[in-house]
């Protein structure tokens, strides 16, 4: 937030009408501030960006329809629940996400062939899932180990979206890359080394692709919502923010799985929220419970790692999940999904 700006919501009475709202544009854009409209089933809500003397010197209680002006008081203003009361829901390729839709996100953690990944894709359409996933470019600890296969992958994977159906998800890690990664996925994944890379989060903030943000390993909740505050100011409000495990002293687990953040981000923000619970574990064994603890926590989603044969994956073998296991788990994600009243895609 800059010097002398200031940031406050307009809500508007339930009887207010589009002239009403229209009215206090025009006034904002007249003084030089700038106003974002969020309409649910009951009231709409302005919020309001610009100078703080100048807006303060508005009287925007007197016009008709508004009900009463607001200060936004957390840091973050565009993706705060103050800003937006209702959830932000985000289509691709037919399924849904957020808002009471539930996404299963499944595939392997990197790319490796053609053949393997179409395999994963029909095994994922078969199990139930609603997006694939699958790295191109693979950040990785090791500066020696498989890294993907970069433009080659993301063609592979625009062929596995056409064979199965499924949008595809996958990282983008360098801005150089962003015109690429965009064009052949439906989900462009920032993950969580480079969570607070402001300067690949403003060049996404200027795509029109929807943005998985992975939280970072050491970072708060207000910081990954400050992140997504970066993508989100550029333009794009199309986030999805990711708890995929911390980093604590816990030796148990790969990282230790925040499930307290899912409704902690709901409380606070409108933006859906998934749980990846393989990077979180990095033990096939424990990803069923965490997802369905996480659907049970309030998630829009899971993200699983899948591999048509895990003993032979090139990264995170370990935690993914074989064919059969895969179809087990999403059975009963199905079961939990269906009994928190929600639906899948």
């Amino acid at each position: 937030m800059e010097l002398g700006s200031t940031e406050m919501m307009i809500v508007m009475e339930e009887k207010a009408t589009a002239e009403d709202v229209g009215r206090i544009l025009e006034l904002l854009e007249s003084a030089g501030a700038r106003g974002h409209v969020s309409t649910s089933d009951v009231v709409t809500v302005i919020g309001v960006m610009g100078e703080r003397d100048v807006v303060a010197g508005l009287p925007l209680e007197a016009y008709p329809g508004v009900d009463k002006v607001l200060p936004i008081l957390r840091p973050y203003k565009l993706v705060s629940r103050e800003f937006r009361r209702t959830d932000t829901v985000i289509t691709v390729g037919g399924t849904s996400l957020g808002g009471g839709h539930v996404a299963l996100i499944a595939g392997p953690c990197s790319v490796e062939s053609r053949e393997q990944l179409l395999e994963a894709a029909a095994i994922a359409k078969r199990g139930g899932a609603t997006m694939l996933r699958g790295g191109a470019f693979k950040p990785r600890t090791s500066p020696y180990a498989f890294q993907g296969l970069g433009i080659e992958g993301l063609e592979i994977l625009a062929e596995a979206r056409e064979s199965s159906g499924l949008p595809i998800v996958t990282e983008l890690m360098d801005p150089r890359h962003l015109e690429a990664v965009a064009k052949y996925s439906d989900i462009i994944q920032i993950g969580a080394r480079n969570m607070q890379n402001f300067q690949l989060l403003s060049a996404v903030g200027e795509v029109d692709r929807p943005i998985l943000l992975k939280r970072g390993l050491a970072a708060t909740i207000d910081e990954l919502l400050m992140a997504a505050e970066y993508i989100v100011k550029e333009g794009n409000s199309k986030v999805i923010l990711c708890e995929r495990g911390i980093r604590t002293f816990e030796t148990a687990t790969r990282n230790t799985l925040d499930i307290s953040a899912v409704p902690i981000i709901k409380q606070r923000s409108h933006l859906p929220v998934v749980v990846d619970p393989s990077h979180a574990a990095g033990k096939v064994d424990l990803v069923e419970p965490l997802s369905l603890a996480a659907i049970v926590a309030g998630a829009d989603g899971v993200m699983i790692e899948m591999h048509p044969t895990p003993e032979t994956a090139l990264s995170d073998g370990a935690q993914s999940l074989d064919p059969g296991q895969f179809a087990t788990v999403a059975a009963r994600i199905r079961d939990v999904v269906a009994w928190a009243g929600k639906t899948m895609g």
